[in-house]
């Protein structure tokens, strides 16, 4: 597995579909806000990186809109068809 840091928080790179994650890029738009979040998923939707939060079942913050379990539902539905995208998953 490969791993990135940002924001000193470790996370594993579950996915790097067509060569998504571009850590610079990242690092602008990773707020605070996702801290609360156990995975986030980044798409390419006209040149602009797109960020959304996902969690398991066990996070005290799961809602069923960012069950993890449904991202592909996310990618097929919300994302371009195609899109670059990568999963990352945060390390405890």
């Amino acid at each position: 597995m490969q791993y990135i840091i940002i924001n000193d928080q470790k996370y594993m790179i579950m996915k790097n579909e067509r060569n998504a994650l571009d850590k610079s890029i990242l690092e602008e738009k990773l707020t605070d806000y996702f801290d609360m979040f156990d995975y986030i998923v980044g798409d390419w939707a006209y040149g602009k990186l797109r960020l959304k939060g996902f969690n398991s079942k066990t996070n005290a913050n799961f809602k069923e809109i960012n069950d993890i379990d449904h991202v592909e539902d996310y990618l097929r539905d919300f994302c371009a068809p195609m899109c670059r995208y990568f999963i990352l998953g945060k390390e405890k």
